[in-house]
């Protein structure tokens, strides 16, 4: 071998050493929020590391505290995290203040054109992606069939709020200790406010009008508010004010529960029958609209991850997102656990694949997605953008503000009159704070 080509030998191999050493000495530390697929995803990372020799360490947090922090991190660039788990509502946001760092360099392997386009045009600023979906979502209702049926009822794929109620009195046992619904009490806007906010869509409500002036002082929130908590008083566990989505998926899980409207990932879980007593008894439908109402009260979100732009670690933050995000990882949990557990609606592929077909509720999840629109999320026109929120930088502090009201409504502390007055004063206030 000449002398030259020896040289360049060994300078190949100096490099890749350093790379792999390089490597072995990058962890980075990922914020994510405490729902089962993120669970999930903790338990495939030694391959991920064994890949590439890239450690992770994961912060796992309950939803409204995984909000909190990530926020506080971005906003104050504390530097705590690689990659934060966010949404459709911080991604574009954050995205136009420069504070993620733009995903638009991924490899072509990575398939960028395979996300949903509701996926992709949620987590987008001016064209440009900023987190890439982890899973994305709708909502819809998870039912027993064995109850409906013993109800002499028949649930209808897309049903009114009406026969809901109607139903979940029918289903509703307090003998055997079956609520006839669960639904979401719990403050925090991305809790129980999502849902409350969904479901106003479907009663003709809205946040507000076109000048910004808040709504809360129009019947169709009074007739939401009061149809939501006279049917889980009637219907409903106690202490829902304080039941968010874990608490819901575990009392559906126990056979508690004729009924639950929620995110349309919760499918596998309640079908799961390692981890539910009914899976073999739960059927799907369209979330409820009013009747007479044309908006359904569905929302649309995706969890998915994003690069906060101080991170000295983008590059192997990086390679986890297309490595978590990627047709690889959703053929990795299927080969090992099944197509139903497969992170679901993120990837168009993922609905062409023959075999999730077969999985009973992957059609109606992609009709729920696609079913909800954010940019018409209600009846009457509104200037922002959001179904179960609302697109602008004020409306975390608002509307977790406005959601600690209405639970308290649920818990017995205050009146329906009286939350939505304050509610209005709450966002009137904010609103004129912020020049609006």
């Amino acid at each position: 071998m000449s002398l030259k080509r020896v040289l360049g030998a060994t300078t190949a191999l100096t490099l890749c050493s350093a790379a792999a050493a390089f490597a072995q000495d990058t962890t980075i530390t990922i914020a994510t929020v405490n729902n089962g697929d993120m669970i999930r995803m903790q338990g495939y990372t030694d391959q991920f590391t064994e890949e590439t020799g890239i450690g992770v360490e994961w912060v796992t947090l309950e939803e409204n505290v995984l909000r909190q922090r990530v926020t506080t991190d971005i906003t104050t660039k504390g530097g705590q995290f690689d990659i934060m788990t966010i949404g459709m509502y911080e991604t574009p946001i954050w995205g136009a203040n420069g504070w993620l760092v733009p995903l638009d360099d991924l490899s072509e392997e990575y398939d960028v054109d395979d996300i949903l386009p509701a996926m992709r045009d949620g987590l987008s600023h001016d064209g440009t992606l900023y987190a890439a979906p982890f899973y994305g979502e709708s909502s819809m209702i998870m039912y027993r069939t064995d109850l409906m049926e013993k109800a002499g009822m028949e649930m209808p794929d897309a049903p009114t709020w009406e026969f809901i109620r109607e139903a979940a009195a029918a289903m509703d046992d307090d003998a055997n200790d079956i609520n006839g619904i669960c639904l979401r009490g719990k403050a925090g806007w991305g809790e129980g406010g999502a849902l409350i906010t969904a479901m106003s869509n479907s009663f003709g409500a809205r946040w507000f009008d076109e000048d910004w002036t808040p709504q809360f002082d129009q019947p169709e929130w009074k007739e939401t508010l009061s149809f939501f908590t006279d049917m889980m008083n009637e219907s409903g566990p106690a202490g829902y004010a304080t039941n968010g989505f874990n608490e819901n998926l575990s009392l559906f899980q126990q056979g508690k529960c004729g009924m639950w409207i929620d995110a349309t990932v919760a499918a596998s879980f309640v079908t799961n029958p390692e981890e539910s007593a009914v899976a073999d008894q739960v059927g799907f439908a369209l979330a409820p609209n009013k009747e007479g109402v044309e908006k359904r009260g569905n929302w649309l979100w995706a969890w998915a991850l994003g690069i906060p732009a101080g991170t000295q670690k983008a590059d192997a933050a990086k390679q986890f997102i297309e490595w978590a995000t990627s047709k690889d990882y959703i053929e990795l949990v299927a080969e090992n656990e099944g197509w139903a557990n497969v992170p679901p609606g993120a990837r168009t592929s993922l609905y062409e694949t023959p075999e999730y077909q077969e999985v009973p509720f992957a059609e109606m999840t992609l009709n729920s997605i696609e079913a909800a629109d954010p940019t018409n999320p209600t009846v009457d026109p509104v200037p922002y953008v959001g179904v179960q929120f609302v697109a602008i930088p004020e409306f975390a502090g608002i509307g977790t503000q406005v959601s600690q009201e209405f639970s308290a409504v649920y818990a017995g502390q205050q009146s329906v009159d009286e939350a939505l007055e304050k509610a209005q004063a709450i966002t009137q206030e904010e609103m004129e704070a912020a020049g609006y």
